[in-house]
């Protein structure tokens, strides 16, 4: 029989979908909404599996399209836990988009995600503690605390 894995081991997740045209508008562009919703299912799924409890999204900082999903891309949502707080996690999602018939991969989106750990009666809980271990985790740790200090700052009401 396997061992459940403790809270706070799992910090990154694949999701991958293969786009089709009921994604699309009328040019076989993906729609932004269903790759803002991949990217939110994505980043809910590794916030879950880092916390082992019920999560909710509580802000998005930011979701940037460099380039367009086509119908019949297959899309790649590479979510990493980047900061855990006190009762919250950061995860950034990374989206490539790979053209089948060539092979060519482009990264066509990021996105910054913030989610908060609920008990079963819904009131905010600790989140486990987030040790990076490589230097590109420390990269995403640092830069994810001064995203916080930011998002913190515009909370604060103005003199």
């Amino acid at each position: 029989m396997n061992e459940p894995l403790p809270r706070g081991s799992e910090t990154s997740l694949v999701l991958t979908h293969l786009t089709q045209p009921a994604d699309a508008n009328y040019m076989g562009n993906i729609h932004g909404g269903i790759i803002m919703k991949l990217i939110d299912e994505a980043a809910g799924a590794c916030a879950f599996r880092f916390c082992r409890t019920t999560i909710v999204t509580a802000a998005i900082d930011r979701i940037d399209f460099h380039h367009p999903v086509r119908v019949g891309n297959l899309v790649r949502f590479m979510a990493n836990v980047n900061f855990a707080g006190t009762k919250s996690v950061e995860v950034g999602v990374r989206v490539e988009a790979e053209d089948l018939m060539t092979g060519i991969t482009t990264h066509t989106n990021s996105a910054y995600l913030v989610f908060v750990a609920l008990s079963d009666s819904g009131k905010p809980i600790p989140v486990p503690k987030l040790v990076p271990q490589t230097d590109q985790q420390k990269e995403w740790f640092t830069e994810a605390q001064e995203r916080r200090r930011k998002r913190l700052a515009e909370r604060e009401p103005a003199d």
